[in-house]
């Protein structure tokens, strides 16, 4: 039996953050199922676990694989867990989201907060252009 993928640390949330914990798993996993890093019949963990590993109340994320399983993305059978669903191929991002995401992993690493990442990049947009 192939054990659950999702690393926990690939997802986080933010209680604090103005969006709805349950909201911001079901948004994390769909973005790691349409980019290919859960594939089809992959599984996902538990609900005990994952909002355990977490810190949330199972209701949160059970609500997130609901909403995932209303949206077609996975699939859930008793026994046999919370699965991605067939037909999600991953969608190639465009180069600057790539950029995008290599810039708030890096900023990320070196202990940045979403204000610090975006006072950053307002000072990176607010600076002349660099000479060619």
């Amino acid at each position: 039996m192939k054990e659950p993928t999702v690393n926990p640390l690939s997802v986080q949330v933010d209680t604090a953050g103005p969006v709805p914990p349950y909201e911001q798993v079901r948004a994390q996993l769909a973005d790691l199922i349409r980019a290919g890093h859960l594939a089809e019949n992959d599984r996902l963990p538990p609900v005990r676990q994952l909002a355990a590993d977490l810190g949330l109340a199972t209701g949160t994320v059970a609500r997130a694989y609901r909403e995932l399983e209303s949206a077609g993305l996975v699939h859930s059978r008793r026994g046999a867990g919370t699965r991605v669903a067939p037909g999600h191929a991953p969608v190639p991002e465009p180069a600057l989201t790539q950029a995008a995401r290599t810039y708030v992993t890096r900023a990320r690493a070196l202990g940045a907060d979403d204000t610090e990442l975006l006072a950053a990049l307002r000072i990176a947009l607010a600076a002349p252009p660099p000479r060619q």
